[in-house]
């Protein structure tokens, strides 16, 4: 089976490989998706990270309904808010639980807290999206709140400073820590509050300049091996989230996860520098820093 980590302060444990949704949301038919879901379950995977369409997931939040029906107790469910409005999150939420075919999640993010339309004067407001999601939290709809996001990495030490928050999920590879730094930044003053930490974009995410209709992600595959290394080898951290959409990518992973060992020091010595030059050539891809 896959291993386990404590995740945060929040008492539950969950498999260092995370499920994440989008690629076969985005890619798969209903029976592949649930048939690719459901082996994932069985094999150990227990953390399933998804989102609404409109956030670029596809229609996996309906397909994971599927597996949720028969086997919610085995899954722990997260899913994302992506509106700054605490009444349209809200209803947002309740939209995604009615897709998933349940009454909660267990982690419910206000999602991107980096982008443009995540003005954290109204997220964080009165009326804004946090405040919806505490509500959330006290109506049973969700048993944990998080934080995700990409870039701005300022915003994250704003609103871990000033709020409460269970966990984060951020941007988290070798290349990306010379441009966003999640992991020196952000993550050390989120671990002493004994926030949950999950990794994110572990391969750079998706390489929107490839033109072919399959999903290939920024980083060389050469160099996955030691991405996925270099990220559970972070102080703190739960688990990776990782978009798969065939078997053989789930396998790979899971094969990953059961052999993990942490990076040494010159590994890490490597790392940055074969880091430092790939992100010349990404740049700031996931959005602006400031």
């Amino acid at each position: 089976m896959v291993p386990t980590r404590l995740l945060g302060k929040t008492g539950e444990r969950i498999s260092i490989l995370g499920f994440g949704t989008a690629a076969a949301g985005t890619r798969l038919n209903l029976r592949d998706a649930v048939r690719l879901y459901e082996e994932a379950l069985n094999l150990g995977v227990t953390y399933f990270d998804t989102a609404p369409e409109f956030a670029g997931y596809g229609h996996a939040q309906k397909q994971l309904g599927y597996l949720l029906k028969n086997r919610r107790k085995e899954v722990f469910l997260v899913t994302k808010c992506w509106e700054p409005d605490g009444e349209d999150a809200l209803k947002l939420l309740q939209q995604n639980l009615r897709e998933l075919q349940t009454d909660f999640a267990d982690l419910v993010f206000v999602h991107s807290v980096g982008a443009d339309k995540m003005d954290p004067k109204t997220v964080f407001g009165r009326r804004g999206c946090y405040a919806a999601m505490v509500k959330a939290k006290a109506n049973g709809l969700a048993r944990f709140i998080g934080f995700s996001g990409h870039n701005r990495q300022g915003r994250f030490v704003d609103a871990i400073k000033n709020f409460k928050v269970d966990v984060l999920l951020n941007a988290v590879n070798f290349v990306d820590h010379h441009t966003y730094n999640f992991e020196q930044e952000v993550w050390p003053l989120a671990a002493k509050k004994q926030i949950g930490l999950i990794a994110m974009k572990v391969f750079g995410g998706q390489n929107k300049k490839e033109r072919s209709g399959l999903s290939h992600s920024m980083m060389p595959a050469r160099y996955h091996e030691m991405a996925f290394r270099y990220a559970l080898s972070q102080p703190g951290i739960a688990s990776a989230a990782i978009g798969m959409a065939t078997r053989a990518e789930l396998h790979q992973n899971i094969k990953r996860a059961k052999n993990f060992k942490p990076i040494t020091r010159g590994e890490a010595a490597k790392l940055r520098a074969i880091g430092k030059g790939l992100s010349q050539n990404w740049g700031p891809h996931l959005g602006p820093v400031i």
